[in-house]
């Protein structure tokens, strides 16, 4: 029987770069609502920890006692160094709590950012992305942590349509334009996530599930 591995994640946009960036593991990928596991309101507190580690680690718990699979959890944003690291730990509900319309939801956060920074030269634009993934075998197991980064600058107006989150405001160093303009190949290549997933999938092929 294929192992199967649980991902601690709703957002449809993230999901969709797992299932991608994970085509080659050994295992069977399952989201919540592959398991039936509808969203619940102690889930609203999971993510107030002060550090993307610290948030992953929560979700991966709390996902794993209720799935019982393995299961990995991320949490991810972006730093503007100008803004002393914010959105940071707060990129998801920046412009307000969370809300059910996911795009209503980056358009509201795009915006407040943009707000933030306007008249600021390239150089106080700087940002980073960052993303930390914790796995777990057991709810109560031996946290294993990955984590990737990318760094670039936050333009002054949105360009391109692709990604999700800040992707259309971010301008990649490696890649020369924004993850919004970018294919969802070149993103994962080079994107925080993609990086983060590349360091945990390398660990999966010498320790399968």
């Amino acid at each position: 029987m294929t192992p199967r591995l649980f991902v601690a994640t709703r957002n449809p946009g993230k999901q969709r770069e797992i299932r991608a960036l994970l085509a080659d593991a050994a295992c069977e990928v399952m989201f919540p609502e592959d398991r039936g596991l509808w969203e619940r309101p102690d889930e609203a507190g999971l993510e107030d920890a002060e550090s993307f580690e610290g948030n992953a680690r929560r979700k991966a718990e709390y996902f794993a006692k209720l799935a019982r699979f393995p299961t990995v959890a991320e949490d991810s944003g972006i730093e503007v160094f100008a803004l002393g690291g914010k959105p940071g730990v707060r990129s998801k509900r920046f412009a307000f709590p969370p809300r059910e319309d996911l795009r209503e939801q980056d358009e509201a956060n795009n915006r407040e950012l943009l707000v933030r920074l306007v008249g600021a030269p390239p150089e106080r634009r700087r940002a980073r992305y960052r993303c930390a993934l914790v796995f777990l075998e057991r709810h109560d197991a031996r946290p294993w942590v990955f984590e990737g980064q990318c760094t670039g600058r936050i333009l002054e107006t949105p360009t391109g349509s692709g990604g999700f989150g800040y992707d259309p405001i971010f301008f990649s160093d490696e890649l020369g334009k924004s993850f919004g303009e970018a294919t969802a190949e070149e993103k994962a290549a080079v994107s925080h996530r993609g990086r983060a997933f590349a360091a945990f999938a390398a660990w999966l092929a010498e320790h399968p599930l």
